[in-house]
């Protein structure tokens, strides 16, 4: 049989989830009209869907669009085919995770109390008699949310080690939150937990050196590769504190973001962050500016002058400074050359693993195809101690991270 035409996005982002099968429970929440989205995003890092709907969910969106949306046929009853055991019984080929999006205050206080009365509250009390994960979130007014029983009902659903996804609190409303944040607590949740009880702190964009008020150098960094790696770095267990550089990207829900602009405040609020609480690791993805203009001029620059000259005097090396004052932290540099080899690029990246400050190096090349700034994908060497070194060929940043982070799950052990 010809598999669904739906299907041939899966792993178009990343292989995260591959081979992993997540049953998306949809009951009658206006917040329904995102779980295409949902459906597909988990598909684009690997997933297998299966929709459940209740009744209410079916008034809000049909099956058919669940349907192409999956490539999968839509549990709408529990028929004599127990769809609910099929899918979350306690046998080898139940789901791996039931995700209740968006799950109504009616939904949750009918799983909080054992109550199975449409496909979706029954495949969850099948599920979490089975001890298979199960995750919800939450979608209704603010009103219901703050009530009492829904409350108490949360509270009951998280001591039965069901995760509860926190809303986003707009206009009077307890929304389902944002597609990309559900699929950080899915990948968290089906992760490996090899890095759990351990911090990293990660910094990732670029810094701005001001000339004036209103005129700065920076470079064309996005901050997206470091970005992945904090990501996956949590989906590992860790918790993660990100400085992030200006930029438009947004950094990962479950991750502590801490903005700057500049190289000194990059490197002040990292060191602060390394003083104040314990950290296992320190992952340097930004491209912090080498050289910054001496001093910015307090009033904007008269323009029409044939030439201007600004002195621009060297920034201190962030990774430097945190070896410096912590010679057991983890550190992992990344350092970008322009046209040179790979035994150009392993070797003017093991100056830093010589000499002590990384214990691990990532380097590209900006001038390879796909690689470095602005991209969604990359290609890079990992450089080691004692001569190693492992070339990942090009793919999604995601992807990169999961080779980098795995790497350094390994020598952490």
């Amino acid at each position: 049989m010809v598999e669904h035409t739906s299907k041939l996005i899966k792993g178009s982002l990343s292989n995260l989830l591959e081979g992993k099968t997540i049953a998306l429970g949809i009951t009658g929440s206006v917040g329904a009209v995102e779980c295409v989205a949902l459906a597909r995003k988990l598909m684009r890092h690997g997933a297998d869907v299966v929709t459940v709907m209740s009744q209410m969910a079916q008034t809000i969106i049909h099956p058919y669009l669940m349907e192409w949306a999956t490539g999968n046929r839509v549990i709408t009853e529990l028929t004599g085919q127990i769809e609910h055991v099929t899918l979350a019984g306690k046998h080898k080929d139940h789901v791996d995770l039931l995700l209740i999006a968006p799950s109504t205050a009616n939904t949750i206080g009918k799983i909080a109390n054992g109550i199975d009365d449409t496909p979706v509250t029954t495949t969850a009390s099948s599920a979490i008699g089975a001890g298979i994960p199960v995750i919800i979130v939450p979608a209704m007014h603010e009103s219901m949310y703050d009530h009492p029983a829904v409350i108490r009902n949360i509270g009951r659903l998280k001591e039965m080690e069901v995760t509860v996804i926190a809303p986003r609190m707009e206009e009077a409303k307890a929304k389902i939150p944002e597609v990309d944040t559900i699929i950080e607590h899915v990948l968290l949740v089906l992760g490996p937990k090899d890095l759990q009880g351990k911090h990293f702190v990660v910094t990732a964009g670029p810094t701005r050196g001001w000339v004036d008020r209103v005129r700065f150098i920076t470079n064309p960094s996005t901050g997206k590769m470091g970005i992945a790696v904090a990501e996956e770095l949590i989906r590992h267990g860790a918790s993660v504190t990100l400085v992030l550089g200006p930029t438009s990207e947004q950094g990962p829900a479950l991750a502590e973001i801490l903005r700057v602009t500049t190289s000194k405040e990059m490197l002040d609020t990292v060191m602060s962050q390394l003083l104040a609480r314990r950290t296992d690791g320190f992952v340097s993805a930004a491209a912090v500016l080498d050289y910054t203009p001496s001093k910015k001029e307090d009033v904007k620059l008269a323009s029409g002058s044939e030439s201007l000259t600004v002195e621009l005097v060297p920034t201190k090396k962030i990774i430097e400074e945190a070896r410096k004052a912590h010679h057991d932290l983890f550190i992992v540099g990344f350092k970008v050359e322009s046209g040179v080899s790979d035994e150009e690029l392993a070797s003017k990246s093991r100056v830093k693993i010589d000499a002590g400050i990384c214990d691990l190096v990532i380097a590209n090349d900006e001038q390879r195809k796909g690689v470095a700034f602005g991209t969604d994908t990359n290609a890079v060497l990992i450089v080691g101690p004692q001569g190693y070194t492992k070339s990942i060929n090009l793919a999604p940043k995601r992807e990169i991270a999961r080779h980098i982070v795995s790497e350094i799950v390994e020598r952490m052990k």
